[in-house]
């Protein structure tokens, strides 16, 4: 068709009108019948539905999106779902702070419960006045308000034109996901993957969880050493530094290096504690450290990870002193070895946070002498769950595990299976496996997740069998044991004698996140879907989640299918603030995208993150985004005066890649117009390489150089030739390079600029640029025959050289030359040759005088002003 050009075009309300299109048309909607190798399937990140998508959404997402651009114009079907994340804690955290309830198992469903419009429990400070309600109420809530977030998200994305196809939308609470999930933790139970077991645990006093490895964070605290005395069997003292004298009581022994000489008198003896009076054994460890405090450090269950290690290894007791609320508990441990006294020390700190008792212990220590000097103020590391606000404390209970410790090879291994994008995130990930030191703990004391399938036998004496748990049919799933009966059980049986049991847990979320390639391609559910794009062909994350989500999506599928799920990983860095620094809610300078999108435009937005390099930590740019919105604005001018000319003296045939009036080697005659061809020819197949290489960040900056190029020499020397100067033949030359030059540009930009490039081409085009070919080197070659890109190369050099001459003397761009002289080697003269023409008309030179030298120059004599 004849391009038909606005008079104004315009940016503003290219979003709303191309996402409504879009969705009409089904631009983006995944056809299931195509054949596997046609198929590239993403299994894309499931954002966490808990408050408001912020910048680092938009940054790495949109990396994604131009990935599956320039897959879907190669000619594959792009299986591109979007998910949901909306279990775990987050969710929970952020329904408790805006109903202002709290969840008590111990209450009924009230199907009739409203949250109040002001409920006094609302906001983080005013937890104590929540109101209580049932799980099931609690639950509903939760669905309640993630419904609320998720349409909020997805208005987001579509503004920000995420190719993807909404139709396969998923969420991890919905009954899909919680069947994949409950049936993947089945078949491992059945495998000998997961199993149960009551250990140490890293606990979370304020969620009252516990906590897994992969959920650990270090943060710097401030804490302070206290020099403690212990009595050696001849009644000497042994000193210890410590920073937890609140658990004293809960000492087992004292450990040191077995080639510390120091100690090697005491290894094999005990000492006892000061204030109890515990004899404890003195034991020699690897672990311990000579240089640090006295080189004598007491174990305690449980102080810290290495009271853990050294407690296993050395097969010590047990002697609990710590609550799950974070205080130390009412009844003592085992302590009928307490010299005379104790239970009144005991009595000082029981029930106690563990604040106050370490207060309290030290003030006794001071009392009793056994305290030597003043405490000493360090600063150290401590552990603490990502979204927690406490130090994380250590207590026994039961919990549910994957096996991963003893996989550590095979797990490796499939991970050097993988094509990573860039290559160096590879070793994080094998640091992380190398690193990991418990099994994948997937047990959570929460409400709203998947919960684990399993009931267990309650004895005729009312003991619960831990080592029989009752299970269901996959055909049942998914189940929720606090409110569903076993097989062979009636409902009135539950938590009485001779009956069941459910079990109270939930699935950590990452136990389903793990199986975001199952749940979106219809793991069991849709046989053929998912046997058409599983294993996937694309991951992308970002690199602070490879030790969470990419771990274990990749230890599912390696238990489940033996096989890695997907071919290729691609990792995004952290978006920073304008001033390089990490963001996070805490400093106050996260950078929410709404406000930019609406300030900028969406496709300018896209152009400051697809600049981010692959893994790269990239600032939040005010001028980067300026860039963007120049950069979309010049694409919408410059189309509109090449679309202007082809109105004018419409090409053979429409503007398009496959059209049989596509310029041929007979119609582009004129060697600029042959040498932009050549060099846009060599531009293709960079940028194509860079995709292959999911490099998406080098394919838009050379796609954007040589726009601008285009734009600044190539038009302007072509402009007076393409209006008819020196006649027809000349003019058409022009038209037919223009014509291919301005399909291959806007077929490069899609992936990156899907609102302008959508729009320019529905100007000259029927269908949708994103659906339209990937342009080919091979027929630019063939338009420009023998091309020699030097042609545009000393042109433009030429060109700038009288634009800096013209702009120096304070003249009009369109001020006379009267004399041009080109000094430059032979090879170049002669390439400027054959655009001498072009050169003097835009340059508005009246005689061009070349001469052979080593060194490049230009020589611009104006004519005197009249």
């Amino acid at each position: 068709m004849s391009p038909t050009v606005p008079d104004k075009p315009s940016l503003d309300g290219l979003e709303h009108k191309w996402a409504e299109r879009w969705e009409a048309d089904g631009t983006y909607r995944f056809d299931p019948t195509a054949t596997r190798e046609r198929i590239y399937a993403i299994d894309t990140p499931p954002p966490t539905v808990s408050g408001s998508l912020h910048i680092g959404h938009i940054f790495s997402y949109t990396h994604t999106d131009t990935i599956a651009r320039f897959q879907r114009m190669r000619g594959r079907e792009v299986f591109y779902p979007m998910g949901w994340d909306d279990n775990g804690l987050p969710t929970e955290r952020r329904v408790q702070n805006h109903f202002g309830v709290r969840c008590d198992v111990s209450l009924p469903y009230d199907p009739d419960f409203t949250p109040p419009d002001n409920p006094p429990g609302r906001g983080k400070s005013s937890s104590d006045r929540a109101i209580a309600v049932s799980r099931p109420n609690f639950v509903e809530l939760c669905h309640r308000l993630t419904e609320t977030d998720e349409k909020a998200f997805e208005a987001v994305w579509r503004y920000l034109g995420l190719s993807v196809d909404w139709s396969m939308t998923y969420a991890t609470i919905d009954e899909r996901s919680q069947r994949a999930s409950q049936r993947g933790f089945l078949r491992l139970l059945d495998k000998g993957i997961a199993y149960q077991s009551e250990a140490p645990t890293l606990w979370d006093v304020d969620f009252q969880t516990a906590v897994a490895q992969a959920e650990l964070e270090d943060r710097n605290e401030t804490s302070a050493y206290h020099r403690l005395r212990f009595r050696g069997p001849d009644g000497a003292a042994v000193e210890i530094d410590t920073t937890r004298p609140e658990l004293l009581p809960a000492c087992v022994a004292l450990v040191a290096h077995p080639d510390d000489e120091r100690y090697q008198p005491l290894f094999g003896t005990s000492v006892t504690t000061p204030l109890f009076g515990a004899p404890v054994p003195v034991k020699a460890h690897a672990l311990a450290d000579p240089a640090k405090g006295t080189g004598i450090a007491m174990i305690c269950t449980f102080g810290d990870v290495t009271d853990v290690i050294w407690w296993r290894e050395l097969n010590l007791a047990t002697r609990a002193v710590v609550e799950r609320d974070g205080r130390i508990r009412d009844a003592p441990p085992p302590h009928d070895f307490w010299a005379q006294g104790a239970d009144d020390a005991w009595d000082e700190l029981r029930g106690k946070t563990l604040k106050q008792a370490r207060a309290r212990t030290v003030e006794l220590l001071r009392e009793s002498g056994d305290l030597i000097g003043e405490p000493q103020a360090i600063t150290h590391a401590v552990k603490f769950y990502e979204k927690g606000n406490r130090p994380l404390e250590i207590v026994t209970s039961r919990q549910w595990f994957f096996r991963t410790l003893d996989h550590t090879e095979a797990l490796l291994a499939r991970g050097a299976e993988l094509a990573w994008h860039p290559p160096y995130m590879q070793a994080r990930y094998e640091s992380w496996v190398r690193g990991l030191n418990s099994d994948w703990l997937v047990s959570r004391q929460r409400f709203f997740g998947v919960p684990l399938p399993l009931w267990y036998p309650v004895a005729n004496n009312g003991t619960v069998d831990f080592d029989h748990p009752l299970r269901p049919d996959e055909a049942r799933l998914p189940v929720d044991p606090s409110t569903d009966v076993p097989a062979g059980f009636e409902a009135g049986q539950r938590d009485q004698p001779g009956g069941f049991t459910g079990d109270p847990d939930i699935m950590d979320t990452w136990a389903t996140s793990s199986l975001t390639p199952q749940i979106a391609g219809g793991w069991e559910d849709d046989p053929d879907l998912f046997g058409r794009v599983f294993p996937m062909d694309l991951r992308p994350q970002a690199h602070d989640i490879i030790r969470t989500w990419l771990f274990s999506t990749v230890v599912r599928s390696h238990f489940e299918h033996g096989s890695v799920p997907w071919s290729h990983v691609a990792i995004s860095g952290f978006v920073l603030d304008p001033d390089r620094k990490k963001m996070s809610k805490s400093k106050g300078n996260v950078v929410t995208p709404l406000p930019l999108l609406e300030e900028y435009g969406a496709d300018a937005v896209r152009h400051w993150a697809a600049s981010g390099r692959p893994g790269v930590d990239t600032a939040v740019d005010p001028g980067q985004l300026k860039v963007g919105r120049r950069l979309t604005i010049k694409v919408l001018n410059a189309s509109k005066f090449v679309l202007s000319r082809l109105a004018d003296t419409p090409p053979e045939g429409p503007l398009g890649p496959s059209d049989e009036g596509m310029a041929g080697p007979a119609e582009v005659t004129e060697p600029l117009d042959r040498a932009m061809l050549a060099r846009l020819a060599d531009l293709v197949d960079d940028a194509t390489t860079a995709f292959d290489g999911y490099d998406y960040a080098r394919a838009l900056e050379r796609t954007e150089a040589f726009f601008w190029a285009f734009c600044d020499d190539y038009l302007e020397l072509v402009k007076s030739r393409a209006y008819g100067s020196r006649g027809d033949e000349p003019a058409v030359s022009a038209d037919r390079a223009l014509a291919l030059a301005l399909s291959t540009i806007l077929r490069l930009f899609a992936p990156f600029l899907p609102y302008v490039t959508a729009e320019v081409w529905s100007w000259c085009q029927v269908g949708s640029v994103h659906r339209a070919p990937w342009p080919e080197s091979a027929e630019l070659r063939t338009a420009a025959s023998e091309g020699d890109p030097l042609v545009l190369d000393v042109a433009a050099a030429v060109l700038g050289e009288i634009r800096k001459a013209k702009t120096t003397a304070h003249v009009s761009m369109r001020a006379e030359v009267t004399t041009l002289v080109v000094r430059d080697t032979a090879p170049r003269l002669g390439a400027l040759a054959g655009a001498a023409a072009d050169i003097g008309e835009a340059g508005r030179v009246t005689e061009m005088v070349t001469e052979d030298a080593e060194v490049f120059s230009v020589n611009v004599t104006l004519a005197e002003p009249s």
